[in-house]
């Protein structure tokens, strides 16, 4: 990785290091674990959207797969929450290993459709077994335990999905930097070319895609544990399109630009909450003007314009 990436990885690490003990109560400590968790599963998305170029819009259907199964075979068959999170995230990639080669054979809007469709079958499953999801009134999750201890408070949460993030964020970029995610740019500028060259094409779409629904499902599984009760509107589409929404504002084939999209969108519904009802006519509007005056997504339009100021 260059100076800047190392640089970028290391203002991370401070601000996380730094951030619990400026911040003045509990709400906001909650709503940085929040920001920290969005932002593990927008990275996974974004190489999935941003760097492979494929598109996802039943992403939320994998978190509700971990998020699920951490409620389920704890609460009903006394598994152990760190059992029952890895046993959902291989579900998830099993999953997603199955249904990745015929559905990106297809591609732009019928691609899209596909993955919806899948996160909708999902979400109509969870709904629909009631006896073990609760159905639409949902279920209480079990506390986490990590090496024989409760993890409970706000506090100690936001050293797990910190931890978690920092890891994340150094694994996409050395991922990125490899011969894999050379490949992966390679087959978004064009499939074509990427065959001519000897890229298969299939199996990265797939790899990405299975790592992608892993990395959401682990997400899931802590968030309903931090939560501590879950429902099927954990994976519905509008959660789906809120994490694409993350994905294009802070910017397409960005890690960082993944952090910033999943700070900005989480905190944002708090911060016009004071607008009383016309809160998502601002929201859709600040979304709105993003788009047509950064369409490159915040992060990437603001280091080409630092990048131009640079060189003169």
């Amino acid at each position: 990785m260059n100076k800047r990436i190392y640089f970028g990885l290391y203002g991370l690490i401070v601000i996380l290091l730094v951030l619990p003990f400026v911040v003045p109560n509990n709400f906001y400590l909650d709503l940085a674990v929040r920001m920290a968790i969005n932002a593990i599963i927008v990275i996974g998305l974004n190489l999935l959207i941003g760097f492979a170029g494929q598109i996802s819009l039943g992403h939320a259907g994998f978190l509700g797969i971990g998020a699920y199964a951490s409620a389920v075979l704890p609460m009903h068959f006394g598994w152990h929450p760190v059992t029952a999170m890895l046993t959902g995230a291989l579900a998830s990639a099993l999953l997603a290993a199955l249904v990745a080669k015929p559905i990106f054979k297809l591609k732009g809007h019928y691609l899209a459709m596909a993955t919806l469709g899948l996160g909708i079958i999902i979400n109509i499953a969870l709904r629909n077994e009631a006896q073990w999801t609760g159905g639409p009134d949902g279920m209480p999750v079990l506390p986490m335990e990590l090496f024989g201890f409760e993890v409970g408070s706000d506090q100690q949460w936001y050293w797990v999905v910190a931890a978690l993030l920092v890891l994340t964020v150094w694994g996409s970029l050395n991922l990125i930097d490899s011969p894999f995610g050379r490949a992966l740019r390679a087959l978004h500028g064009s499939e074509v070319a990427s065959q001519v060259v000897g890229v298969n094409v299939v199996r990265y779409k797939v790899s990405i895609f299975v790592l992608s629904a892993f990395s959401a499902s682990i997400m899931g599984s802590i968030s309903a544990h931090y939560i501590g009760f879950i429902s099927p509107n954990f994976a519905d589409f509008f959660h789906s399109i809120e994490l694409v929404t993350m994905v294009v504002i802070g910017g397409m084939a960005s890690v960082y630009g993944s952090i910033v999209g999943a700070v900005l969108l989480t905190a944002l519904p708090q911060a016009l909450a004071t607008f009383e009802g016309w809160e998502t006519v601002a929201f859709g509007a600040i979304l709105m003007l993003c788009m047509i005056f950064m369409p490159r997504g915040l992060v990437p339009t603001l280091a080409a314009r630092f990048s131009k100021g640079d060189e003169k």
